[in-house]
């Protein structure tokens, strides 16, 4: 009802970066007029003013594995600290069969690394879902918004709602800096708004504002609204941080021994979530009623 298994979770997880469309071309029309002409052409630096103090870090960071010729590697990035590791043989791509071989990153392991590079603290821990739906998430931008309203060092994102597979970082003038697949290293490329771009987010890297609370539990779905009959909007591989804005008394749930009729919703998802599933009592603490 709620609840997937975890080795769906997991191979979710280690598919995470791959499915990207190759080829993508930038897109054409409305969109397209949104990304303005390329300023330094493969240059890796932040192309735009405006970009906060430590996304200019993020981005330096991450440039300088570019200049340094770091391969992309599958897995890649995902230690118990952030920097490079040796990859793994994906079994679906045959381009990966040197990846054991090579230190690098894959697309996620890139972000993890160059943020925490800029903050000192390894914010992004995660793959390319959990980095998108962070906590600390200052703003969000859709696809139709085009790259008008992005500064450099927002990550953007590709795939949907239920599972995003790739992510990259923001330079402005419509580049951005990728982790893109293997046999290749790390590089600079045109943003790809075709396809299954999904989006965009601002990283906070201050004070986490909110309620904060951690769920538990694999696979537990998040939904479009206060049921379990509702859409399926994300599930949570595992205990995940999350910042809850509201709770309100919806449809009663039943799991592993508990009933529970109150859900909370999850501004950074735009979803709702049984409350059975949020570590702490049955109606949150400090968390006020939802109005809507």
């Amino acid at each position: 009802m709620l609840r997937r298994t975890g080795l769906i979770g997991t191979l979710i997880g280690l598919l995470a970066c791959l499915l990207w469309i190759p080829g993508a071309a930038v897109a054409t029309g409305p969109a397209a007029r949104a990304v303005p002409a390329a300023a330094g052409r493969g240059e890796c630096a932040a192309l735009a003013p405006g970009a906060s103090a430590a996304a200019e870090r993020a981005i330096a960071a991450a440039c300088a594995q570019v200049a340094a010729g770091v391969w992309y590697t599958w897995g890649g990035g995902h230690g118990p600290q952030p920097g490079a590791t040796y990859g793994q043989v994906d079994p679906s791509d045959p381009a990966s069969e040197h990846d054991p071989e090579r230190l690098g990153f894959d697309c996620s392991g890139l972000v993890r690394y160059a943020y925490a590079q800029a903050t000192g603290s390894d914010l992004l821990n995660g793959v390319a879902s959990a980095q998108y739906y962070t906590h600390r998430a200052a703003e969000r931008f859709t696809a139709a918004q085009g790259l008008a309203p992005l500064l450099p060092g927002d990550l953007l994102v590709w795939g949907t709602s239920q599972k995003l597979h790739h992510i990259a970082i923001y330079l402005g003038a419509g580049k951005m800096v990728e982790a893109r697949q293997s046999g290749t290293r790390l590089m600079v490329s045109d943003v790809r708004l075709t396809g299954s771009y999904h989006g965009a987010v601002r990283v906070d890297t201050g004070p986490v504002q909110g309620h904060v609370f951690r769920t538990w539990g694999s696979g537990v779905w998040t939904k479009d609204r206060p049921s379990t009959a509702a859409a399926r909007v994300y599930a949570f591989p595992g205990p995940t941080t999350v910042r809850v804005q509201c709770q309100k008394h919806a449809e009663p749930v039943i799991s592993d021994g508990y009933t529970n009729d109150a859900w909370s919703y999850l501004p950074d998802y735009r979803a709702w979530v049984t409350n059975i599933y949020i570590q702490g009592p049955a109606w949150l603490e400090s968390v006020p009623t939802c109005t809507f």
